[in-house]
Order: structure tokens, then sequence, then C-alpha cells
């Protein structure tokens, strides 16, 4: 009995080691230069250095790591990058376009409404996708995001202000009606008082605009009227071009921005208030007092391109397919949309991907012509005497040969000695 117990001591006590070893193992805080030397012994000639900065950093900001835990992690990061890495000679154009194109048949019309605003409906899903890629001067539903100040962003009522500023607000907006009296050649203005006070302007103002138009004789009749005389001897045609003039008479904000909208956000510093504007001007909304301009979106690609440049047009693509896709509950992976937004700046300017486009301006004459208008792209090269070289994916489907692409792309050359050599 006693042989016993002193065997199941001796098995305790032995295990009391390990376990403090183990203990030891998952509290021992590797140093960052100890870390940083374990990821590029296994990583330095596999990964990139961008990848390899950026894995350091993410594990030394994780406490308590074994080391084993760090290789695991590391091997898993090489395993995945090694998988997503292109073969040389993949057709990356043909996987992209199935990769875009199959998914793209089962998206379907969709629209979000944003709430209180009855007319704003975003375009979204297949006609949207259709618009980005064939690069549309002006998207159907043009809207803009914009971020606020660090003083603004967090007071709905500071928030209005920025609100009303970037609004256009015509007189057609604030008039309760608009009377046009032939005998006396007048046009009398009645306006809505509710609604000049939530545009933050007054009668004067509108009798200010008015008379900087010089198209008649302006009279303010009381507080909420005013009228224009237009003098004698005017046509029926005339007098109404004038009243449709009165009417987009500008009173404030910016033109494109037909509403402006509050919409409270959870942002990185807690509950902040958005604009969101149906309708677009990049290039007048960031000179706005009160608004972030590192911040501010739209949907315009051509407006993006023609304020802040080609890179951030190409950002704006990328984003936008990735955000149709998404909505529609479909997995893309990026990289194939990166393919897409390239080829459609690369040269400067955002072009469609189309006959007008990137397919029009390809350089085989061939490729040209098998897409939707063969016999002028055909007829134009023959008058020009083009060369086609044959080096592209449908040129060489056209013409029989070998595609250069996968084992086609190696071009592969026997050497050997002569006879009786």
């Amino acid at each position: 009995m006693s042989e016993k117990k002193s065997k199941k001591k001796k098995t305790v006590s032995e295990q009391k080691p390990v376990e403090a070893k183990a203990e030891e193992a998952k509290t021992t805080e590797i140093s960052g230069e100890a870390l940083e030397a374990m990821v590029r012994r296994k990583a330095e000639n596999i990964l990139p250095e961008r990848i390899i900065t950026e894995l350091i950093t993410k594990l030394s900001s994780r406490k308590n790591l074994t080391e084993q835990e760090i290789n695991e992690i590391v091997d898993l990061t090489i395993q995945t990058y090694l998988s997503s890495i292109v073969d040389p000679g993949e057709p990356v154009g043909t996987v992209t376009a199935q990769s875009i194109g199959e998914p793209g048949t089962q998206m379907t019309l969709r629209t979000f409404h944003y709430a209180g605003v009855r007319e704003l409906n975003v375009t979204l899903g297949l006609p949207r996708l259709i618009e980005i890629v064939d690069a549309r001067k002006t998207p159907s539903t043009p809207m803009m995001e914009i971020y606020l100040d660090e003083e603004h962003r967090y007071d709905k009522e500071k928030a209005m202000e920025v609100a009303k500023r970037i609004e256009h607000t015509r007189i057609e907006n604030v008039a309760r009606s608009v009377e046009t009296d032939l005998l006396s050649n007048t046009i009398r203005i009645v306006l809505d008082k509710e609604m000049l006070a939530d545009k933050g302007l007054t009668t004067d103002h509108v009798v200010k605009v008015l008379e900087k138009m010089k198209i008649g004789e302006v009279t303010k009749e009381d507080d909420y009227t005013v009228s224009v005389y237009l003098g004698e001897n005017v046509d029926f045609q005339v007098l109404m071009k004038r009243r449709e003039r009165i009417l987009n008479a500008r009173l404030k904000g910016i033109p494109g921005i037909k509403r402006a909208i509050i919409q409270e956000r959870q942002g990185p510093s807690g509950t902040e208030y958005v604009i969101i504007t149906d309708g677009s001007n990049l290039a007048q909304v960031l000179k706005v007092k009160g608004v972030d301009p590192r911040r501010v979106r739209t949907n315009n690609i051509h407006e993006v391109e023609e304020v802040l440049g080609i890179e951030a047009a190409r950002r704006v693509i990328v984003e936008e397919i990735m955000n149709v896709l998404r909505e529609q509950g479909l997995d893309v992976d990026i990289r194939h949309v990166y393919l897409v937004a390239d080829i459609m700046t690369h040269t400067g300017r955002v072009r469609q991907i189309g006959r007008h486009g990137v397919v029009g301006q390809k350089e085989s004459v061939l490729a040209r012509a098998a897409f939707e208008m063969t016999t002028k792209y055909l007829f134009d090269a023959a008058t020009r005497g083009e060369v086609d070289y044959i080096k592209g994916v449908t040129e060489s489907v056209i013409v029989g040969q070998i595609v250069p692409v996968g084992t086609g792309f190696v071009e592969l050359y026997l050497y050997g000695k002569g006879k009786g050599e």
C-alpha cells in the first residue's frame, strides 16, 4: 500500500514541471526582434516585403503568442499567398470575365430607398453594373456621401446648416403658387412661409435675386408675396419663358444637388451625422465650409476623374462594382474587379468596355472586328494598311493557331546537330 502511494505521489510530482513548462510557454512574451527574426527566417525569400512587414506588425500587436503559434500563422500566410499567385500564361482576362459574368446573370433590377426621402431611390443591381462598365457620363441616380469636419459632424443643428448651404434651392422650391396675369403682364409669386424658414431664407432674399435677373420691375406686395411686372407689349411665349426663368432662379446652394438629407451613422469616434445628397457636384461641395474633403464620396466616376484624377476614378470603379456585387450577395474576388478597373483606366482616362472604348481600341484588327462591327473595322484597317501580328487570344482563335495562354504561352525551340556532324 505504501509503495502504491509513493508511486502515485511520484507520478503527480513528475507532472508538475510539465504543467509549469506549458504555462510558461503560454505566458512567455517573445521580444519584437526575436519575432521579426522568426518571421523573416521562414518568409524572407517567399513573401513580398510589404506582406512581411504587415505580418510582423500584426503579430507584434498580439500578446502571449507562443513560438509554435507564430510559426503556424507564418506557414498559413505563406500557403495562402502561394495558392493565390497567378501562374505564367494563365488567361486572367477569361477567368475575370467568367467570375463576373456568371454571377451577373443572377443579378436583378434593384433600387435602394432612403428612409424619409420619397424621391431618393438609388439604382443598384445589373443596371448599375452596366452603367459602370459602360462608363456613362452621368449615373441614372447620381448621389454623394458627404462627411463633415470635427466641428460639425457631432451636432445635428450644425450638420443641418451645412446641408442648407449645399442643397440647391430655387424659387420654385419655396413658392406656394405662381400666378401669371396676361392682361397686366405680371407674374405674382406667393411664397411658402414654412419652406422659407426651412431653407433659411426670407422674402427680401427672393426680391434681391429677382432684381439681379433684370427681367422686370420687382415689387414686394406683402410679407410673402412678390410680383414682377414685365412691361408692355410682351407676347405670350416671352411671358412663359420668363416665368420659367423665375421659377428656376437659384436662391442658394450648389447646382446639381436637388436634395440633401442628414443621416445618423456610427463612426470610429462614436455617432456622427453624414449628409446624403440627391445629385452630385464634387468640385463645389469640396469648397463648402464644414465638409471634410478627405471623406467625400460620389458615384459619378467621370466627375471624380475630372476633379481628383484617374487613380481616384479607378478606386471608385472598384468600390462601386464591389458594392453592387455585395448588395446582391455575390462573392467575386476583388482582384478580378481590379483587372476590369485597370483596363478601363490604364490609358489615363476612363473608357467603357465596348466598341467605343476598350474593345474598339485594341491593336489587333481581327480582335476589333470580332466585336459587333465586323465590316467597318476590316474596311478601315484595309484602307490604312494595318498589319495584325496575331498575338492575342481572339485573333489566334479566328485564324486557327495555338492560343497564347497556358502551354501555348511557351515557345519551344529544339536545337540539334545537323546530319553528319
